[in-house]
């Protein structure tokens, strides 16, 4: 009974890995287009329209906030 749990488990494992590896192939390959390719080739970079800029003074302010922070030193337990 032992046995056939452990392949069950296996089977499923192997199932899930493939799954997850086809995804992320998946992913990969519907990012970068040939005409992608070609723009930055031949223009040196890519337009695209759904990209926000960024806010630089926001991004500022979030930095001095985050090196303002006070950290606590580690305590030793010796």
């Amino acid at each position: 009974m032992t046995g056939y749990l452990f392949v069950a488990l296996a089977v499923l494992v192997a199932v899930a890995g493939w799954r997850v590896r086809h995804r992320l192939r998946h992913q990969t390959r519907s990012r970068v287009t040939d005409e992608i390719v070609r723009q930055i080739e031949t223009v040196g970079r890519v337009d695209a329209e759904d990209v926000e800029p960024v806010d630089l003074e926001r991004a500022r302010a979030e930095e001095d906030e985050f090196w303002a922070q006070t950290w606590d030193e580690p305590e030793e337990d010796w």
